[in-house]
């Protein structure tokens, strides 16, 4: 059964989904009815919104203003998980079944869109609030709109203040050389100085890859452009710390435990905005007694990887008013605030910024703060394929004895061969 569900999977990734999806007959036609009025039952899709708050706040709170405003729509809400989220996406679209709106994380828009499963959105959505720049970049596919931010996830390096003062350190690292330095200096008595592994491979290679000035793929997603020198040298710096002593894959944490650096066998480490509020739910005393700091890593260059999730539209609603009214709603202010809130993520409007949840979480705040060194994961048609290649292929030079230009140089292959079946 596992077997024959990959095949599907990869069959979809591969191109085959827009043949499934044009099957149903309804794409650009519906989409291009959305200016009616906006009633009827429709389904939305979400990976966020998690546990009996989530649910409280998506269907109560957010969709009770949502009703009052639309009284003739109906939602009826699917909920999944990001490992998950794909795998329905994809059966969806080869039978036809696809939910009217979908939440979908950065990077996904140009894989979806090339594939026509989503529907451009209105220009005038951009301007609507007052986005960060950067934000909406991954909301695009050949220029045009089709989703619109919900809540921003950025990768920060956060480390312990005593650590820092008790080494004598009294400043965090502008650049790599530094980072590995004071990385050596803070490894002490079992306790490792920089833990870059308990955040996805993937993403973490990919924060070091931006600032180390490098690129994933080309403007237009055909090229790959991370197996120059600076994809390397990202992943070196990895086998470079292991060497050293001050880091090491195997004390990485399991998502939602307390980290490392909330038990002090870290001084350093790779990590989420969102480690504010699980802090403030573990280990209060850590933000009482401010013990806790946070910047953004730099080489080349600052770089904060900005992850997420986006809504979007099906092209194959049959109610496609409602579907783009719920879209819309979904990303005003008052829906974004709640749903930041309740995942401790970054809300990407500035009108937020001076919001009373942005300056008390400081992970947060100082996200929003150097938002223009925010860099996106995807930028190509192929992403849904390529991205869950990267940890597996990278994994052996940082576990084993594999070099890392052999093992860029391997990812480089399977992500010309991805793109070049799109």
């Amino acid at each position: 059964m596992e077997l024959k569900r990959r095949s599907l999977l990869a069959a979809i990734g591969a191109g085959t989904a827009a043949a499934a999806l044009s099957g149903c007959g309804t794409g650009s036609t519906a989409a291009g009815s959305a200016d009616g009025p906006a009633e009827g039952e429709i389904t939305l899709l979400t990976p966020i919104y998690e546990n009996a708050n989530g649910k409280t706040l998506l269907e109560k709170e957010i969709l009770g203003g949502f009703r009052k405003k639309y009284p003739d729509v109906k939602v009826n809400v699917d909920y999944t998980t990001y490992a998950h989220l794909n795998e329905k996406i994809t059966t969806g679209m080869a039978g036809g079944l696809l939910p009217d709106v979908l939440m979908m994380g950065v990077g996904w828009i140009p894989p979806f869109a090339a594939k026509k499963a989503i529907a451009p959105l209105p220009e005038k959505f951009a301007t609507a609030h007052d986005y960060e720049k950067r934000v909406l970049e991954p909301s695009r596919y050949d220029g045009k709109l089709y989703a619109l931010p919900v809540v921003l996830d950025t990768r920060i390096v956060v480390y312990r203040k005593d650590h820092f003062a008790e080494a004598g350190i009294k400043k965090t690292p502008a650049n790599w050389a530094e980072l590995r330095a004071v990385a050596k200096q803070l490894t002490k008595d079992g306790r490792i100085g920089f833990d870059p592994f308990s955040i996805d491979l993937r993403q973490c290679w990919e924060t070091f890859l931006f600032a180390n000035g490098g690129q994933l793929f080309s403007a237009d997603g055909k090229k790959v452009l991370f197996t120059d020198s600076r994809g390397v040298e990202a992943l070196e710096f990895f086998k470079d710390l292991i060497k050293d002593g001050s880091a090491n894959y195997a004390k990485k944490t399991d998502p939602g435990a307390p980290t490392n650096v909330q038990t002090g066998r870290a001084s350093m480490m790779m990590t989420t905005s969102a480690l504010w509020e699980q802090v403030r739910e573990q280990n209060p005393e850590l933000l009482k007694d401010d013990t806790l700091g946070a910047f953004v890593l730099a080489n080349r260059k600052p770089a904060m990887l900005q992850g997420g999730t986006l809504v979007t539209q099906s092209a194959s609603s049959k109610h496609p008013a409602a579907a783009r009214a719920l879209v819309e709603y979904l990303a005003t202010p008052e829906s974004i605030l709640g749903a930041a809130k309740q995942r401790g993520s970054v809300p990407g409007l500035k009108d937020l910024s001076d919001s009373s949840y942005v300056k008390e979480n400081k992970f947060v705040d100082l996200s929003l703060q150097n938002m223009g060194a925010a860099c996106s994961e995807g930028g190509t048609a192929a992403w849904m394929e390529i991205r869950e290649k990267i940890k597996p292929t990278l994994e052996p030079a940082i576990v084993g004895g594999q070099s890392a230009k052999d093992a860029i140089a391997e990812l480089g292959r399977l992500a010309e061969a991805a793109i070049g079946r799109m």
